[in-house]
């Protein structure tokens, strides 16, 4: 599903990754931990197409993202890609509803179509009671799940999280992945995650570990 080569990236001085190459496979849920300054979230970001590295090459299902132009990649990222952050980024003046539906307007899809989509997503994470309640008529785990539900809109090839079960309670993080796995089940959905987390690590089907400028395992 994506494969990242040779992927270097400094700010000024500071080398955050060096010549770092990472294999994820279709299906996969896969977990990226690290000491805190790692790179971790610049990783995912450079693999999401928020960032760009300075030199490598990053493919996602057979497309060289880093040949691709701005227009391009915006278009790409819209289409292919779903982002969870941890802390939700919803726009508080919109619904729940209005929330999910937006990636989809931007990318000029029916809008009937796409509500019935967006509701359907909703239900299947059990919020279809509260499709019409604004971010801060939410808890922390239903505004992720409300999250989870705008990554997933554009049937994105793959999905990267970051930090997602940052801001929850045990409890709250046990349910949310409890739905990745589900999501991975039934629709065949690859994840990435950056987690400080070593239970969440543990139960995903692969961990790398980021030290030293590099995937070390």
């Amino acid at each position: 599903m994506l494969v990242g080569q040779n992927i270097s990236k400094s700010y000024g001085n500071l080398k955050v990754l060096n010549n770092l190459s990472i294999e994820i496979k279709k299906n996969e849920i896969a977990a990226i931990i690290g000491k805190s300054g790692s790179g971790k979230s610049t990783l995912l970001h450079i693999l999401g197409t928020l960032d760009a590295p300075d030199s490598g090459h990053i493919k996602i299902s057979d497309t060289d993202i880093t040949s691709l132009n701005e227009k391009e990649l915006a278009h790409f990222r819209n289409q292919k890609i779903g982002f969870i952050f941890q802390f939700h980024h919803l726009l508080s003046e919109f619904t729940a509803l209005e929330n999910v539906c937006i990636p989809a307007f931007i990318n000029g899809d029916n809008e009937k179509k796409t509500i019935e989509k967006a509701t359907e997503l909703l239900s299947y994470l059990g919020l279809c009671d509260r499709l019409d309640h604004k971010p801060n008529q939410l808890s922390g785990g239903e505004q992720q799940r409300v999250a989870i539900a705008r990554s997933l809109i554009n049937n994105p090839d793959i999905v990267f999280a970051d930090e997602p079960t940052g801001n929850l309670d045990d409890h709250t993080s046990e349910d949310l992945f409890e739905l990745l796995l589900r999501l991975r089940k039934d629709y065949s959905q690859t994840f990435v995650l950056v987690t400080h987390s070593k239970d969440i690590a543990s139960r995903c089907d692969r961990t790398l570990v980021l030290s030293n400028k590099q995937i070390v395992s």
